[in-house]
C-alpha cells in the first residue's frame, strides 16, 4: 500500500502543491487584515454508530454543510462500541486518532490499525463498505489494553468530477506527519495543506488545510489561508483569542478590542470577554477585500489545543442521504439502487462482512 501511495502522491500533487504554495507565499503578513470569527457554536454529545458517543461540530443544524465540509465529529468509543459495516459514496473521510487505536476493514480487502496521532485519509469515491472498530488488546496489560478510542473524523465533499472515482487511501503514521514550530511553545502538526513553510504529504482532491495546533500560554501566531477558503477552528482544550487587537468590527470584544473565541458562549465577563471551555466550533469570516489573509491567534494564561480546518468551497449542489453525498436527487436514487443490488462500485457489498464489526 505504501508504494501505491507514493506513486499517487508523485503523480497528482505537483501542480496543486505549486499553486497552493504560490498563493500562500504571495504576500507578507505585515499589514494584512485578519479574518474574524462569525460565530461560536457548542458541540453537544450524542449517540452515533453502535455504543459510540460523538460531539458533532460541522453537520449539526447550525453548521450544516460548511462547504466543502460536510461533518466533523469528535468521537469516543469504549470496548462495547464502534462503527460496524456501513457504506459511503461521493466524499472523503479523514480519521485522526487522538488516543487509542482503531481497526479499519473494507470490502476490497484493505485493513489496518491506526493509533495515537495517525491519520487515515479515505476517498470513498464511487463506493466503499467498511467498518471502523476500536482495538483494546488483551486483558494482560498489553500495549492496546484498557485504552479508549478517541479521535476526530472529518467528511470532505468531493467535486462532481471526482465523486465516482475509484476508492483510495492515504495513511500516515504520527511520525510521518510534519510539524511547524514557528516559535518556542507552538507546535503545528500539518496534516493537510501548509503552515509556516511546512507542507503536508497528503494530496487533497478538494483543496484543504487541516492543522493540529498546540500553543503554550502567552503565544501569538498568524496563520495564512488562501483568500477563497472557508474555514473553522474546533477547540479541543484551553482558550484562544482571535483577530487583530485594534479591529473594531467584532461583535464581541474584550478590553483590548479582541474577539475572544473560546469553548462556551454562556458567559461574558465584566470586561466584555466571551469565555468558556472546550468543544466549540469557531467559523471564519469571508475574505476581506480579496486580499491574501491571515488569522491571528493568541493565548493568554492557559495552554490551548485546537484543529484549524479550511478549504475551497465547491459551490455545487449537495444532496445527502446518510452516508451518500451526491449532486442531485436522481444520483442519490441511483446510489441506493447500486448499493442494494451490489452494482456500479458496490459489487462486493452483499458477500462481505468485516471480522471486527460482526
Amino acid at each position: 500500500m505504501r508504494a501505491s501511495l507514493l506513486s499517487l502522491r508523485a503523480a497528482v500533487t505537483g501542480a496543486l502543491s505549486a499553486t497552493l504554495l504560490l498563493t500562500l507565499a504571495s504576500a507578507s503578513t505585515e499589514g494584512t487584515p485578519s479574518r474574524t470569527i462569525t460565530r461560536a457554536v457548542p458541540s453537544e454529545e450524542q449517540a452515533e454508530g453502535v455504543g459510540a458517543r460523538v460531539r458533532r461540530s460541522i453537520g449539526r443544524p447550525e453548521l450544516r454543510n460548511h462547504d466543502p465540509f460536510l461533518m466533523l465529529d469528535e468521537f469516543l468509543v469504549d470496548k462495547n462500541g464502534g462503527f460496524p459495516d456501513h457504506p459511503h459514496r461521493g466524499f472523503e473521510t479523514v480519521t485522526y486518532m487522538l488516543e487509542g487505536h482503531f481497526q479499519h476493514e473494507d470490502f476490497a480487502g484493505h485493513s489496518g490499525i491506526i493509533g495515537p496521532g495517525d491519520v487515515q485519509w479515505m476517498t470513498a469515491g464511487r463506493g466503499i463498505v467498511h467498518s471502523e472498530m476500536p482495538v483494546f488488546g488483551d486483558d494482560e496489560g498489553g500495549e492496546k489494553a484498557l485504552t479508549k478510542a478517541h479521535g476526530l473524523q472529518l467528511w470532505i465533499n468531493l467535486p462532481k468530477e471526482h465523486k465516482m472515482c475509484d476508492p483510495q487511501y492515504q495513511e500516515l503514521l504520527d511520525t510521518e506527519i510534519p510539524r511547524a514550530e514557528p516559535q518556542p511553545g507552538v507546535v503545528i502538526k500539518v496534516i493537510a495543506g501548509e503552515s509556516h513553510g511546512v507542507q503536508s504529504k497528503v494530496y487533497t482532491r478538494t483543496p484543504t488545510m487541516f492543522l493540529d495546533v498546540t500553543m503554550e500560554p502567552h503565544k501569538v501566531i498568524e496563520q495564512r489561508l488562501p483568500i477563497d477558503f472557508t474555514g473553522f477552528i474546533y477547540m479541543l482544550s484551553g482558550r484562544t483569542y482571535l483577530g487583530d487587537s485594534d479591529d473594531s468590527s467584532h461583535t464581541t470584544n474584550n478590553n483590548e478590542g479582541q474577539f475572544v473565541a473560546s469553548s462556551t458562549n454562556t458567559n461574558i465577563n465584566n470586561q466584555g470577554q466571551f469565555v468558556g471551555e472546550a468543544y466549540h466550533t469557531l467559523t471564519f469570516s469571508d475574505s476581506n477585500n480579496g486580499l491574501q489573509e491571515i488569522l491571528r491567534i493568541e493565548t493568554k494564561d492557559e495552554r490551548a489545543r485546537f484543529v484549524f480546518i479550511a478549504g475551497r468551497p465547491l459551490n455545487e449542489p449537495i444532496v445527502q442521504h446518510g452516508p451518500f453525498v451526491m449532486n442531485t436527487d436522481e444520483e442519490i436514487y441511483e446510489t441506493f439502487f447500486d448499493f442494494r443490488n451490489a452494482v456500479n462500485g458496490f459489487e462486493r457489498a452483499n458477500q462481505w462482512r468485516s471480522t471486527a464489526g460482526n
